[in-house]
């Protein structure tokens, strides 16, 4: 089965730290420890995709359609600017895969992330959690060869 994700291999993706002053922690987000003391830092809401209750093993037709829709809605997503990141994890478990998006708000990520085929047709659901980690995240194309 084709497994497709944005722009670069999960394994591959490397991040990119900004070289902005640092600012100090919100007061909501975890201990403000050395990290937040040396890098500018800001939220992104991070969705967990899981095994929903329509899930099936296998890979019929109509999963190949639903696979290849949820693709198109991931690069679509990605078009707006707010997925920074999305990937499979390989490891064949309940947890399925992940998107990381930029969004000024959990209820504008969700409104992005819902609209998923996958999602929609209860094959995968989303588990939501805010991250805190360093600004500027970005994910690196491969080299032209």
């Amino acid at each position: 089965m084709r497994r497709l994700i944005l722009l670069a291999a999960a394994a591959a993706t490397l991040v990119t730290v900004a070289s902005a002053a640092p600012i100090p922690a919100p007061a909501s987000t975890p201990a403000a420890g050395p990290v937040a003391n040396e890098y500018e830092m800001t939220t992104y809401q991070v969705a967990f995709l899981k095994r929903g209750p329509a899930w099936t093993p296998g890979d019929s037709p109509e999963h190949q359609k639903l696979q290849e829709a949820h693709m198109a809605h991931i690069r679509r997503m990605a078009e707006t600017g707010k997925l920074l990141v999305a990937g499979p994890f390989t490891d064949d478990g309940d947890l399925r895969g992940m998107f990381v998006f930029r969004a000024s708000s959990l209820e504008e990520a969700k409104a992005l992330a819902e609209q998923d085929p996958t999602v929609q047709a209860g094959r995968l659901i989303l588990e939501w959690h805010p991250w805190f980690a360093a600004k500027n995240i970005t994910v690196t194309a491969k080299a032209a060869k």
